[in-house]
Order: structure tokens, then C-alpha cells, then sequence
């Protein structure tokens, strides 16, 4: 309680609640820890979200989902390009710095906005924090802090012509909001279309995405993500149940288990940094099923 900030009324039955799911999250983490003998292999423990059922943080947290209507489609397959070991957006310092959704569950509106911040950005205009809340009050294709999906985002945004305004100008407030419209004159970015691809058998042309587009929105199983704390996944997940969105902003081919770089949203405390590192080649979490960019 000390270490995260974590404040429940003394003696009450509330905090004798989140210590009996506190002491479920550490029987959880040494299952999840049996598996971790691999080289570099994810672990997990104690973290922000450890006085949370599983429950509590799925209905919380995972809220985007895939569409509904498919409209994926496989790329031809390419080889012969030789790619480089390693490559992350960040040493170009073309992506914004990690945010926190905190308990509004609009992990698609920080992914999508998160994409086009980086793409503005790699077109040589300044990197800067766009409005994330603009997105959750204003794309009625979604449902703000309930949840939403990266493609309905980038439907709404191309559609309505909406220019994305700074941050600043349109603060985050973790709560859904009515809708504020801006004059034609004020400073936005505003996309021409967008893209999404299956590429769950096509990892290396997602690598190749990657490095001549930037930074891919993706839709990941996240559910063991809640006790993550370093390391590689390679198991706890798969492909199938899409619950979270985030942002691919690299891999990392170079040792001896090759990993995608994610950037997520439940702030700089959670993980690496902020971010989660996915094991590449075999889809794990999904993370190559439902993947959108857009295109400025």
C-alpha cells in the first residue's frame, strides 16, 4: 500500500477485500512464475494491479475488442529483403512518452492516437501529444471509457474528417465526456485513410510495416499482462481473445528469443518502463491477428 500509493479505510471490510485478493494475486504469480526457466522469460509479481480480481481488471482494463465486421485481409508474402536485427522508433525519438489510461478503459483511443502522433511525426513534423480525449468523447462509433476497437477509431476519423487537436488543448480526464468541436482554423491532424492486415502468419512483412510505415496498433489477449513485470512473453496468452489495444513500436531480433517492443498505457510504472516485450514468430497474444495504421 505504501510502495503503490494504495489507500482503503483502516479495519474496513473493503480493505480486508483487497487483501484477500492480494494474497490470490501472489498464488497466481508463482503459477505464472513456474514457467519462466526460458532465456530472458517474462516475470511477474506485485504491481498496481494486485488488489484486483481478475475479473475487476478485465472489465476495467481490456476493453477494446476486434471488429465486427472483418474486413482483414493477408498481404502477399514477400521475401528476400534482409532486415535489420533491431529497430525501435524510440532511438529516432519519434514516439510520445507512455500514458495512463487509469481506469477508463480507452486503451484503443491511446493506441490509434499513439499511431498517429508517431506518423505525424516520422512525415517531419514535430512529435507532440495529441488529444486522447478528443477520440474517447467524439468517436460515436465506440463507446468512450466502456471500451472500443482501433478500427472503428480510424473509421470515424477518416469519415468525419476530424482534426486530432493537441492535448493540451483537449486534456485527458479518464472519464467520457460530451464531445468538443473545434474551429476549421485550429491546429489538428487529421488522417487520409488507414489500413489493417491479418498478419498472423506474416511476421516478418509486420517487421517490414513496421520499419517503412511506424508504429502498428494491434489487439492483444492482455489478460496475463495484470501481474507482468519484465522479461519476454512466451506463454500466458494467445491468439483468439483480442481484449487490449497497444502499439508496436519495435522488435528486437538480435539475441536468442527475437521480441516485438510494446507500448502500453498503464503508465511508466507497469512493466518495462511502460512497455512489454512479446516474443516474436509464433503470434503469442495474438499480437499479429488485428493490425491498423493510419495513413496521413
Amino acid at each position: 500500500m505504501e510502495t503503490l500509493g494504495k489507500k482503503y479505510p483502516s479495519g474496513s471490510q473493503l480493505s480486508k477485500d483487497r487483501y484477500q485478493t492480494f494474497l490470490k494475486s501472489l498464488e497466481r504469480h508463482r503459477i505464472l512464475n513456474a514457467d519462466t526457466n526460458e532465456t530472458n522469460g517474462a516475470y511477474y509479481g506485485i504491481n498496481q494491479f494486485s488488489d484486483l480480481s481478475v475479473e475487476e481488471f478485465t472489465n476495467t482494463y481490456l476493453r477494446s475488442y476486434p471488429p465486427k465486421k472483418l474486413d482483414y485481409y493477408v498481404p502477399n508474402k514477400k521475401g528476400g529483403n534482409s532486415l535489420p536485427s533491431r529497430f525501435d522508433w524510440r532511438d529516432k525519438h519519434l514516439v510520445t512518452e507512455v500514458k495512463n489510461q487509469l481506469e477508463c478503459g480507452a486503451c484503443w483511443a491511446f493506441s490509434i492516437v499513439g499511431a498517429i502522433e508517431s506518423a505525424h511525426a516520422i512525415k517531419g513534423n514535430p512529435l507532440e501529444d495529441l488529444s486522447v480525449q478528443q477520440v474517447i468523447d467524439c468517436s460515436y462509433l465506440d463507446g468512450g471509457c466502456n471500451g472500443g476497437s482501433t478500427d472503428s477509431a480510424l473509421k470515424w476519423l477518416y469519415q468525419s474528417h476530424t482534426k486530432l487537436v493537441r492535448s493540451s488543448e483537449y486534456p485527458f480526464k479518464a472519464r467520457t465526456g460530451i464531445c468538443h468541436y473545434f474551429s476549421p482554423t485550429v491546429y489538428g491532424v487529421s488522417i487520409k485513410g488507414y489500413k489493417a492486415y491479418d498478419f498472423s502468419d506474416y511476421e516478418k512483412e509486420m517487421m517490414n510495416l513496421l520499419i517503412s510505415i511506424g508504429p502498428l496498433a494491434v489487439i492483444v489477449d492482455a489478460v496475463s499482462w495484470q501481474d507482468y513485470l519484465g522479461g519476454i512473453i512466451q506463454h500466458h496468452c494467445s491468439s483468439g481473445h483480442s481484449n487490449h489495444a497497444v502499439l508496436v513500436v519495435g522488435y528486437d531480433n538480435s539475441g536468442d528469443i527475437p521480441y516485438w517492443i510494446v507500448k502500453n498505457s498503464w503508465g511508466t510504472s507497469w512493466g518495462v518502463d511502460g512497455y512489454v516485450h512479446v516474443k516474436m514468430g509464433q503470434n503469442l497474444c495474438g499480437i499479429a491477428d488485428f493490425v491498423t495504421f493510419p495513413v496521413l
